[in-house]
């Protein structure tokens, strides 16, 4: 395999036998974006320069005997991520000449534990599509099929893994922002429990970076293999400290089981709300094949399984809410009088997102109300498995479509067009709960596109669906880089 292609464990193992040095790689990955990446688009703000030297500051740092997680290691960031002196812009041309001072804290540990940075990946606009494209930045194609998205919100940082742009990346994920990217370029990604890894600086453009606790949205590791997911997760996870007023530091509590054999899992391939088509369902069938073979103890159904049409209109309505927070008022009264038409039996995704997007007070804490139910009910499932396999989105990678309005947009599944936004309900199972759910590649579709499902864990065990990972992707195998 090109050393561009190697996972980071694996260059950190060459970098202290001193086979290499991290100017070299440095070096040669910048070489690579620059012959491939015309045509993929996923590096959008590069920084080259200043990699080579912290490239350069890595080597003498091994030289004098320092040994860090990531030392001498290239990586990206998503374009969302506050970068010294780096244009932040969330895909806005308003913010084109915005300039952050200071780092995001995750960008902050990333180079406190050694990572060389080589620049920041695209985004759609706003971070709000399942695709990565905006006026300023352009497309980011999928590195498998050019006429194919990426996925969104952090597509470029999953093209940029696929391409060997790099070999790790952190982006972020609040409707499936990690894993639908990772699952349409056939690379790795974890999504942590809600409120694991510190947030602060993955802030719109000219915000203040302050220590917010989110409601639904985390940060987190991008790679091309599960081990890498978990290298990264350590340096990530961690309280902000301005907010608790201590060091950067979390343990979280061991995987269940190291063999694939003890692992008892649920697998789900059947969504009330959406069909899944051939290409995912074979992707979960081959999961479920090689757990079955591995001497796991495999259901496809649990009655403990929290009901999955109250927990999609739940996490549309809670998503939904939070999107239209600062809209102008007569944006905002537009879309009371649109909601106030809705008949009170019309319990459609599309209306549920109108009725989030009105959303009061009272409305949100009976909402929350309802999502504490369903995390009870999860760890009442919990109990009984230790992970939960399922789709990340109905479909591979769709072809480009950007319609400036995205409702009229519509998902083919097997021939059978729904809407755009309805493939979202996969990705909010775990995201609604606040659950961490690990993306990992099955293997290609019969079109050759990448098809990748969520492994969904036990809250703050996340080490538990990483490990079923590594251990899946040692029989299964893992990423392939494309052809």
């Amino acid at each position: 395999m090109e050393r561009n292609f190697l996972t980071a464990e694996d260059l950190a193992t060459a970098l202290r036998a001193g086979e290499v040095t991290s100017a070299d790689l440095t070096d040669e990955t910048i070489a690579c974006i620059e012959k491939d990446d015309e045509a993929i688009n996923a590096i959008c703000v590069p920084d080259f320069d200043r990699a080579r030297v912290a490239a350069r500051r890595a080597d003498e740092a091994r030289a004098r005997g320092e040994d860090r997680p990531l030392l001498g290691i290239p990586v990206t960031v998503k374009e969302s991520y506050n970068i010294a002196g780096l244009a932040t812009t969330w895909g806005m041309p308003l913010h084109r000449n915005y300039l952050p001072a200071e780092d995001a804290v995750q960008v902050s540990r990333l180079k406190a534990a050694g990572a060389v940075v080589l620049g920041k990946t695209n985004v759609p606009v706003g971070l709000q599509d399942i695709q990565s494209f905006n006026e300023l930045y352009g497309t980011t194609n999928n590195p498998w099929h050019h006429g194919r998205t990426s996925g969104g919100s952090s597509g470029g940082s999953a093209a940029a893994l696929a391409s060997g742009f790099g070999a790790l990346s952190i982006g972020s994920d609040l409707a499936g922002s990690l894993r639908t990217p990772a699952h349409f370029c056939g690379v790795y990604a974890h999504k942590p429990t809600l409120g694991l890894a510190a947030t602060r600086g993955m802030v719109a453009p000219g915000a203040l970076a302050l220590p917010t606790e989110l409601d639904l949205a985390v940060v987190g590791p991008m790679a091309r293999s599960a081990r890498d997911l978990m290298l990264l997760l350590d340096v990530m996870a961690g309280p902000d400290p301005l907010t608790l007023g201590v060091a950067h530091d979390v343990t979280l509590p061991p995987a269940r089981h190291d063999r694939l054999s003890d692992f008892r899992v649920l697998v789900l391939d059947e969504h009330p709300l959406i069909p899944t088509g051939a290409a995912v369902r074979a992707g979960v069938n081959r999961v479920a094949d090689a757990l079955v073979d591995g001497g796991a103890g495999v259901e496809r159904h649990s009655s403990l399984l929290p009901d999955l049409t109250e927990a999609a209109l739940l996490y549309t309505l809670l998503l939904f809410s939070g999107s239209v927070a600062r809209f102008p008022v007569e944006a905002f009264e537009q879309l009371q009088d649109r909601a106030a038409q809705l008949g009170a039996d019309d319990q459609s995704l599309d209306a549920t997102r109108l009725r989030g997007m009105v959303f009061s007070h009272r409305d949100w804490i009976e909402a929350n109300s309802r999502r504490e139910l369903h995390r009870y009910g999860w760890r009442q499932l919990f109990a009984e498995f230790d992970a939960v396999v399922c789709p990340i989105t109905p479909t591979p990678a769709f072809s480009h479509d950007h319609n400036p309005d995205p409702r009229e947009r519509r998902i083919d599944i097997d021939g059978v067009e729904y809407p755009y936004f309805d493939q979202l309900v996969w990705a909010g199972l775990a995201t609604m709960p606040g659950l961490p759910a690990t993306a990992i590649p099955t293997g290609p579709s019969p079109e050759g596109l990448p098809v990748g499902v969520q492994l969904i864990g036990p809250m703050f065990e996340d080490r538990t669906p990483l490990r079923l990972a590594e251990l899946l992707e040692q029989k299964i195998g893992g990423f392939q880089a494309p052809k």
